[in-house]
């Protein structure tokens, strides 16, 4: 593409953003898009809404909103959504490629070290370390996601019960999601005042909802058809489903690739609720029915995706690759390892593409419908109980050498074993927790001085845990 055609924005989208100044922003975005998908959106927000006025608030929200309701990351299909709205498809795959390309890279070699050396001693101690981090950080994010989404006590009841459903009884995610949903729905539809909320997401300080360079009308680009609907969704449905089936007919059911691209384009379909939800739901099949990890492990990959940048859900890509990593056939298993993850990274974020695509164009004509945000505000507080729930397993199987499963009276949840308690991974967490919370402490330095302190803690020869 000429140069010419990069900085020709304003003629052919009305708006004056040029490709290449889209391109240089949604770069910066890509790099600086650490702290999971609360700060991603903050940053997105900063940047597109208060500084470069890209789009207004309420547009702002209102992708987000849609975004929040598809399964798989918010912040990389906020991304796609956001880039469309400016320059169309091209945009939109800019924008989301982009956001994901430096977490790839860095995953890829975290995932490449810690196979070769993960296990021992410095780089083990390393990663136990950032386990305590990571749990400090979902505790935080059920706190700050909790304060911004349960405005009174209906919703904190949908909370509750969401954590009650997901973690004590073992109910799938998409049912808590559909059930929150037509709850929300159908309060606002009966008036009542408990659901008449704005889906506020992110962050809304500042900025305003003052004029935007895209202004509030539908550009002609994002306007529905149903014709140029059923081609795109066609194209993006071959992307994904065509290495699935291809592996399927090749390499056979049993073939290790072929159950992570079917394993990772089925979470694509049922794992609502953004990254942390996604997470929950992953966790437990890879470890339990998979046993492609150990719980530990699984703990180790998020510490990566958190210190790296880009969308937390990256840290498929290392269940992938240690999933091939460890089932290489005929290939060697770096190279199995490679592959797997870049495959698990294909069939997780082919469908973000599809799901924008598809969908922002019926979206667009849904701005200011009540019963919608009534629907996602009930949603996004299912969510922070589904939050609550992934803080609940992975501290489970941090802090706890031993689990026993209790299985009664419609309960279906794993039990501590309170004499199994780790010590110093209570005090780590405990450490992690206060200087977060409480001496909000940035979270690049929290993770590095958890790293740190868990390789002191090895070098001065304490037993270090963990599962």
């Amino acid at each position: 593409m000429s140069a010419q055609a990069l900085s020709n924005g304003q003629e052919r989208y009305g708006h004056g953003v040029s490709l290449g100044e889209a391109f240089r922003v949604w770069l910066r975005i890509a790099l600086l898009s650490f702290g999971g998908p609360a700060g991603q959106i903050a940053l997105m927000h900063k940047v597109l809404v208060e500084e470069k006025h890209w789009v207004s608030e309420t547009r702002f929200l209102h992708a987000l909103n849609y975004c929040m309701l598809l399964p798989g990351p918010e912040g990389q299909q906020l991304a796609t959504y956001i880039g469309w709205l400016m320059h169309s498809t091209l945009g939109g795959i800019m924008a989301g490629g982009l956001f994901i390309l430096p977490g790839i890279a860095t995953i890829m070699a975290l995932s490449v070290i810690y196979a070769l050396y993960g296990a021992i001693g410095p780089v083990g101690a390393l990663f136990f370390g950032l386990k305590a981090a990571v749990l400090a950080i979902v505790v935080e994010a059920v706190l700050r996601v909790g304060r911004r989404a349960l405005k009174n006590r209906v919703m904190i009841g949908i909370a509750a019960a969401a954590f009650v459903a997901i973690f004590f009884c073992n109910i799938a995610f998409p049912i808590i999601i559909l059930v929150a949903g037509a709850i929300g729905y159908f309060g606002v539809r009966a008036g009542l005042p408990a659901f008449q909320l704005s889906a506020a997401h992110g962050s809304t300080s500042g900025g305003g909802d003052h004029e935007s360079l895209l202004g509030e009308e539908i550009p002609d680009h994002a306007k529905r058809s149903m014709r140029q609907t059923i081609r795109t969704a066609l194209l993006w449905l071959t992307l994904w489903l065509a290495p699935v089936f291809t592996l399927l007919i090749v390499a056979g059911a049993g073939n290790v690739f072929t159950a992570i691209a079917v394993f990772f384009s089925k979470m694509a379909v049922v794992t609502f609720g953004g990254a942390y939800a996604v997470l929950a739901y992953v966790a437990q099949q890879a470890v339990e029915s998979y046993h492609w990890l150990k719980p530990g492990e699984m703990l180790d990959g998020l510490g990566m995706a958190e210190t790296t940048p880009g969308p937390l859900i990256m840290v498929l890509q290392f269940v992938g690759f240690m999933a091939a990593y460890r089932n290489p056939g005929g290939l060697s298993p770096l190279l199995s390892g490679v592959f797997g993850g870049l495959l698990a990274t294909w069939t997780t974020f082919t469908p973000c593409f599809l799901w924008i695509f598809v969908g922002a164009p019926y979206i667009e004509e849904l701005r200011g419908a009540k019963a919608l945000n009534g629907a996602l505000s009930a949603i996004t507080a299912a969510v922070v109980g589904v939050i609550l729930n992934l803080a609940a397993w992975f501290g489970l199987h941090f802090l706890f050498h031993q689990t026993t499963p209790v299985r009664a009276f419609g309960l279906s949840f794993d039990a501590p074993i309170f004499s199994s308690l780790d010590p110093w991974a209570a005090l780590l967490s405990l450490g992690a927790a206060l200087a977060v919370l409480r001496f909000k402490l940035g979270m690049l330095q929290m993770l590095a001085a958890c790293a740190a302190a868990g390789v002191v803690l090895h070098a001065i020869g304490l037993p270090l845990g963990g599962r």
